[in-house]
């Protein structure tokens, strides 16, 4: 464990076994169980060729709903944590002519493997970095390697302003691949900028959920594998209808930001919430995170 900030600590974890860890690459995330049984997703920030630690850069959330303050207040040395495997919904194109990496305070850690990765390979990339001063700004010598192409900002320090993302993504060529994360006011102004540009070029990372979830109910669920069926009722997510019932089903962020409860839709229309999804992955439903999204058919099937 090491400090970063007084705010961001980055963390190691590592098999009490000693025996290496799956394999990941850059832009992939780990759920981890924490006290409490809460789970919680955080972005994987070590090198993806060291399979002997998973690394995890943890902000203190002041308004936090316990996943950080237990990393940060509770959690020590030497202690057990469970961890799925690593998945990635943010996957890095490193093949991209030119990438753009726009980064707002805590939104930085999944773009830490993801330079570091371009810069081994010789691949042209720019990193442009908000945070509020110098103090509150994490892995920033670590980012010094980038040289040149690192652009930080600081937004409340004197003679300091913002990211003008409009600009940024005006001077990007179109076939560059560009990649957001961070606050959502910021999210918000990149997919402004990027709404004209061809999607499968665009890359989004939320922290939070956009939508809130769907709870208006009313509908039934088939579960095809199990070969049961089961009403939602108004005020209830799907998921936690499920688990009222006793379904064992992946889950963690609860708010359609990780993916875990990815399921494969058979029938019906989905609801969608999640910000996992892609716009076309939403028009196509075939899956859908069933945390935080419902039904717009009165009846889903669903491969459960």
């Amino acid at each position: 464990m090491a400090w970063e900030t007084d705010a961001i600590r980055s963390i190691e974890l590592r098999d009490p076994r000693g025996v290496p860890l799956p394999p990941f690459s850059p832009g992939a995330h780990i759920d981890l169980t924490l006290p409490g049984k809460l789970k919680r997703s955080y972005s994987l920030i070590g090198s993806p060729e060291d399979r002997s630690r998973y690394e995890i850069g943890v902000y203190r959330e002041p308004q936090s709903r316990g996943g950080s303050i237990a990393l940060h207040d509770q959690i020590r040395v030497g202690d057990l944590i469970e961890s799925t495997e690593p998945a990635n919904n943010f996957e890095l194109r490193e093949d991209a002519s030119h990438s753009v990496f726009i980064a707002g305070g805590i939104g930085i850690t999944p773009f830490l493997p993801m330079v570091e990765r371009l810069g081994h390979k010789l691949r042209p990339f720019e990193l442009h970095y908000c945070a509020r001063d110098r103090a509150s700004a994490g892995f920033v010598e670590r980012l010094r390697g980038c040289g040149p192409r690192l652009h930080v900002a600081y937004s409340r320090e004197p003679g300091g302003c913002r990211i003008d993302i409009a600009q940024i993504v005006a001077a990007a060529p179109e076939d560059t691949h560009l990649y957001c994360c961070g606050p959502k006011p910021m999210l918000e102004d990149f997919e402004r900028a990027t709404s004209g540009r061809d999607p499968a070029f665009i890359h989004v990372e939320h922290f939070t959920p956009v939508d809130p979830p769907a709870l208006a109910g009313g509908y039934l669920v088939e579960l095809a594998r199990a070969g049961r069926t089961v009403a939602v009722p108004p005020g209830n997510t799907l998921l936690q209808t499920l688990l009222d019932e006793g379904f064992d089903v992946p889950c963690s962020c609860l708010e359609g930001v990780c993916g875990t409860c990815e399921t494969r839709v058979l029938a019906g229309v989905p609801d969608h919430r999640d910000v996992v999804l892609s716009k076309e992955e939403r028009a196509a439903g075939n899956t859908m995170m069933i945390c935080c999204s419902g039904a717009k058919s009165e009846r889903l099937v669903l491969d459960l």
